[in-house]
């Protein structure tokens, strides 16, 4: 299993011994699937506060965060070969985290099968009411879900993580106009399945 470090930083669990900055990340995650069994460990340190911060934006508390992580992490370990070169190894690792988090509220959601009543306000954040209000946190979660993904990719990495047009353009590979079209129709589509509620950035 790869353990996840519920901290806030991978300074706890990182080992010099596991210290190899001189090789890309595509690199390690090359040598992870020829074998290499440490090569995805030293992947993982790298990117762990980074991955930690996301799960925690894209959960309700920190130990679903550190679970959601930890089937992510699980999931890229396994699925390291169908990583497409084409794009950064750090925007692969968000995409499964995100998709890990999103899918374990949305599995909540259906056990709980309760109604949602969240308190919402003429105007909100994703970023901050979605860690406010757990039913709206669900209710987010469902909606990102109808989005296509690149539309998904770009609002969570802007709305919900706080980044900038330049980070998310260089987190998805993408031009920074097309972030913020893709932001643009993904905001649009979330408000028509947010029922009224404004989504602001």
């Amino acid at each position: 299993m790869i353990a996840v470090n519920t901290g806030d930083s991978a300074a706890d669990v990182a080992t010099p011994a596991l210290q190899t900055p001189e090789r890309s990340d595509a690199d390690l995650l090359d040598a992870h699937v020829a074998g290499d069994p440490d090569a995805f460990s030293i992947l993982v340190q790298r990117h762990y506060d980074y991955l930690w911060r996301l799960a925690i934006r894209t959960s309700f508390n920190r130990d679903d965060a550190a679970e959601a992580l930890q089937e992510a992490l699980v999931s890229a370990f396994r699925r390291a070969d169908t990583f497409q070169h084409a794009c950064p190894v750090r925007g692969w690792l968000y995409r499964i985290v995100v998709n890990a988090c999103l899918d374990k509220m949305r599995a909540q959601r259906l056990r709980s099968h309760t109604q949602l009543t969240p308190s919402l306000h003429e105007q909100v954040t994703l970023r901050d009411h979605f860690h406010q209000d757990p039913a709206y946190a669900i209710i987010v979660a469902e909606a990102l879900s109808e989005l296509p993904h690149d539309q998904r990719d770009a609002v969570v990495v802007v709305d919900m993580l706080g980044c900038t047009v330049a980070e998310a353009s260089h987190l998805l590979n993408i031009p920074p106009g097309t972030v913020k079209s893709r932001c643009s129709r993904g905001r649009d589509k979330l408000s028509v399945l947010l029922e009224g509620v404004s989504v602001t950035q």
